[in-house]
């Protein structure tokens, strides 16, 4: 789904529906810029590979794309054929960034309806439904003029300024990516964020076509992506309110609250770290086997009773989903 910029007036692209489903990951193709950047990567086959996988497949016409419309709306979206492995490839770095000349007019219009952009991105944060476009776009200019690359992590979003950075983070995996914002969209309703398809082979919604995630705006130049201070005003409707009082019943065992299970350590290392500096200790990262698949758990424990109802209030407060809880 995605939005796209007519030659003349400047912004906006198409929202495909629910993208089929890929055959497989994703890798970057060689790119000059920092955003696009890839670690070097030693076999000749995976290198024919991206390059395979990253080809343009379509050709992009302005009179596919009607102003305050979609772009080429009875094409439907589609994932690479050929398998792409995102191994290597290196996510943006949060840093300044002037305002694109394209892409930024407030309000626009798009099938009827008006946005705003944001003044700026610090502060925002939002949770709903994340989807992905792919190759009915690539090759195409995005709502920035810049050419939309389905092989790099990158996002649009309806009303971020163009260019910015953000945190996405699948809320039922914790799993997340750093994207650079650069094109308008979704816009299909309750949609906040469409993400490239490397993006989402990175959080796994190549697979699961869209996904609850918490998107959060980033503050370039920090030692390391962080969210960008406190929101300015209270979550959007879309955020889920807070769970209800949770109440472990207590009979004398001790409890393992699991947190998630994620198929990168550094993303359960992720994890573990917010979980530490919210002051909650007793975490641990380990791994394990399921299914032949070796995955990294997050569990806190053993607590009693009443110490495992006041955490998962907190995991909680800090956006997680609820853990799974294991008695001794």
């Amino acid at each position: 789904m995605r939005a796209g910029l007519a030659c003349v007036v400047l912004l906006l692209a198409a929202c495909a529906g629910k993208p089929t489903r890929p055959v497989a990951p994703v890798v970057e193709p060689a790119g000059d810029t920092p955003r696009n950047a890839v670690a070097a990567t030693p076999a000749a086959a995976s290198a024919k590979a991206l390059q395979a996988a990253c080809l343009q497949v379509r050709e992009h016409r302005d009179e596919d794309y009607t102003a305050g419309g979609l772009y080429a709306p009875g094409v439907a979206d589609s994932a690479p054929s050929q398998s792409l492995d995102i191994s290597g490839l290196v996510e943006p770095e949060p840093r300044h960034e002037p305002l694109a000349r394209y892409g930024n007019r407030s309000p626009y219009t798009v099938l009827g309806k008006s946005y705003r952009v944001l003044e700026r991105a610090e502060g925002y944060r939002e949770r709903g439904v994340a989807s992905w476009y792919g190759q009915k776009f690539h090759g195409r200019h995005t709502s920035s003029r810049e050419i939309y690359d389905m092989c790099s992590f990158s996002a649009a979003h309806k009303t971020l300024p163009l260019p910015s950075f953000a945190r996405v983070t699948r809320l039922d995996t914790g799993e997340s990516v750093v994207v650079r914002v650069n094109d308008r969209g979704p816009f299909h309703a309750g949609r906040i964020i469409d993400l490239s398809y490397a993006a989402a082979v990175k959080l796994g919604l190549d697979r699961s076509g869209t996904a609850k995630v918490e998107v959060q705006a980033l503050v370039p130049g920090a030692d390391a992506p962080r969210v960008a201070g406190t929101p300015a005003a209270p979550l959007p409707a879309s955020a889920p309110l807070p769970g209800p009082v949770v109440h472990v019943a207590e009979d004398g065992r001790r409890r393992i609250l699991q947190v998630g299970a994620y198929r990168e350590r550094d993303n359960a290392r992720r994890v573990a770290r917010l979980i530490e500096d919210a002051g909650i200790k007793d975490v641990e990262v380990a791994s394990v086997k399921v299914n032949g698949n070796k995955l990294w758990r997050v569990r806190i424990g053993p607590l009693a009773a009443p110490a495992a109802t006041s955490v998962i209030e907190s995991l909680r407060a800090l956006g997680l989903p609820s853990p799974r809880v294991f008695i001794e």
